[in-house]
């Protein structure tokens, strides 16, 4: 029998970890891993740059509840992959880094593309570990690939010098026989502090329940959905905790999401943090008496900004919310007649009115709302909330804001966005992720209903442009994602409502005069279909909204990738504003309003 390369052991391991997928771009001497790795049966998805790679395996350890796996070369590959590192962070989704260096005897002589990833990425990892021989491979790959998964999820690092990758084993029969890494073990709540949150639940005047994206990774839907349904207690999802509980659920307090969020009296909140997409839990946008009860996997969120410590429950939410439903019983909350709940109700239909009249407005070019509306309508004709067919992936500060209460869902982990670390560029990686996740032979992911969906972006021009290559990367693989791109001409909002009044500027700037170009605009009507064309996908230009209608339809049900180029109005002289920054400070005044916020 042949000898056996280190790369063949890498690849090996990987398969017997139970790897399906390996996201990245090769190059001298990881193309050898992908090789082997292609060989044994793994799918390797080779990007256009290793930012959007990194970006698909954080989302694929998301979506499929195990670390992704990113493959990168040594030095430059490194670098630009730990944006997925960041964003691993941030979101605490697993992810399994692996990249190759320069040999060992050449450390410190300024060897090709040399960088010690070791030291720049151990602050950043749960464990960052460089093997030293073959026999040493199999260990470093399953105690990273553990520890990106366990407790709260993260990084693993692994470098591999380039003399193990291309080094040969006389032993070939002498692989390791390592398996599959056991699901992270769920702790249970300490039974106390449970008995003292369910009895502030109890006597809540206005109690809330705040569902984050960590309740969806936890694939804690049945049991948080059990717990709204018998205790009839007001919910609120964050952007990626929607579909835990149903968006039509008739406790869903998202379009009054103002008025729940400032007369709250007891919060519980389930796998999310009192970071900035909550406001700290600070006043204004709460009630600066609210009492909040956390439930988190990581004790350093317990306590963390307005939570109080003492109330923190540390557990996973899969033991710890059939503990809390065990002890609250047949108690339920008066939520048909209670004060709270009918000030969420007179919010709900206030600004479902408000953003139902946006959205009909018939003027050109299109509002958000108005175009978002009519893809919605188009793709629930064509596919229903309630199977579950369609995962959304949005990015773009106004794209997000705006289209979050337009597009419902029903069940978990269908819809992505920028996230905690609101990373604006990870739109093309989460779908070629989620499309790999849902769609491939190798299905690993799995919400509602419909075993197939289809996977549809909605992103700003702006955050297109980051990887706007990677309608390549889909093509090549024979991906038929959906993307919208809204088009304004620039970040936030363009400066321009004609050809002529940018080209104006354009001149000005190219000058160096005044009135040119800011440093939030764009091109004027860039061609963003035309990317798919090249690649063998198909795109649509689209302005009026029976264009786009008919371009969702043919689009959606497009065997390639497609790009439809949606033209809407530049927002010129908009203030500059993030909706979730919006008036978040103490001592701030008033928010815009439920509608946005």
């Amino acid at each position: 029998m042949a000898p056996s390369t280190g790369a063949h052991h890498i690849a090996f391991t990987l398969r017997n970890l139970g790897v399906t997928h390996i996201f990245g771009i090769v190059g001298i001497p990881v193309v050898e891993i992908a090789e082997e790795a292609i060989n044994l049966g793994i799918r390797f998805v080779g990007f256009r740059n290793e930012q959007a790679a990194s970006y698909a395996a954080t989302a694929y350890g998301y979506l499929t509840g195990r670390p992704g796996v990113c493959l990168v070369v040594g030095g430059p590959g490194v670098l630009h992959a730990i944006a997925g590192v960041g964003n691993s962070n941030a979101n605490g989704w697993p992810l399994l880094l692996l990249a190759g260096s320069n040999e060992t005897h050449l450390v410190s002589k300024g060897a090709f593309q040399e960088l010690d990833a070791i030291s720049l990425l151990t602050p950043h990892t749960k464990l960052s570990l460089r093997p030293q021989s073959l026999d040493s491979v199999a260990a470093a790959i399953t105690n990273t690939y553990r520890s990106s998964w366990y407790g709260r999820p993260g990084i693993g690092f692994v470098d591999f010098p380039a003399d193990l990758i291309q080094g040969l084993d006389g032993d070939a029969g002498g692989l390791s026989s390592t398996g599959p890494v056991p699901g992270a073990p769920k702790g249970a709540a300490d039974g106390a502090i449970l008995l003292k949150a369910a009895q502030l639940i109890k006597t809540a005047k206005a109690p809330l329940v705040v569902i984050g994206k960590g309740a969806a990774f936890a694939r804690a839907e049945i049991v948080v959905r059990d717990l709204i349904d018998r205790t009839h207690l007001p919910f609120l999802p964050t952007p990626m905790g929607k579909g835990v509980v149903p968006d039509s659920h008739p406790w869903n307090a998202a379009s009054a999401r103002s008025t729940a969020l400032k007369e709250a009296d007891v919060v519980l909140v389930l796998g999310a943090r009192l970071n900035w997409i909550l406001h700290f839990g600070d006043a204004p946008k709460w009630n600066p008496n609210a009492q909040f009860i956390q439930v988190d996997i990581s004790p350093k969120e317990l306590g963390k900004n307005a939570g109080n410590a003492e109330l923190g429950i540390l557990g996973d939410l899969c033991v710890v919310v059939p503990q809390l439903s065990h002890i609250l019983g047949s108690w339920s909350y008066d939520a048909h007649s209670s004060p709270y709940t009918q000030h969420i109700r007179a919010a709900k239909t206030k600004n479902e009115a408000t953003a139902a009249r946006k959205a009909s407005s018939t003027s050109l070019p299109m509002s958000y709302a108005h175009a978002f509306t009519v893809i919605e309508r188009t793709l629930s004709r064509l596919s229903p909330p309630d199977t579950g067919g369609i995962v959304y992936i949005s990015e773009g500060a106004n794209t997000m804001d705006i289209s979050r209460s337009i597009f419902p869902v029903s069940y978990p982990r269908l819809r992505l966005d920028a996230g905690t670390y609101a990373t604006m560029g990870v739109g093309m990686g989460y779908a070629i992720a989620a499309h790999a996740a849902y769609n491939d032979s190798a299905v690993e992911a799995v919400s509602g209903p419909a075993q197939r969906k289809k996977i549809v972006c909605l992103e700003g021009d702006s955050a297109f442009g980051f990887s706007a290559m990677e309608v390549e990367t889909m093509a090549r693989y024979g991906m038929d994602i959906l993307i919208f791109v809204m088009n304004n001409g620039g970040v936030y909002h363009g400066d321009s409502d004609s050809s002529n009044e940018w080209l104006e500027m354009q001149q000005q700037t190219q000058k160096r005069g005044q009135g040119g170009l800011r440093s939030t605009s764009l091109g004027w009507e860039v061609g963003y279909e035309k990317i798919a064309e090249a690649a063998g996908g198909v795109g649509y230009f689209v302005r009026t909204p029976q264009e786009l209608e008919k371009a969702t339809e043919e689009g959606f049900n497009a065997g390639v990738v497609t790009v439809v180029n949606v033209m809407i109005e530049s927002g010129k002289g908009q203030t500059l504003e993030f909706g979730w920054q919006a008036s978040s400070g103490k001592g701030a005044k008033g928010g815009k309003g439920d509608s946005k916020l």
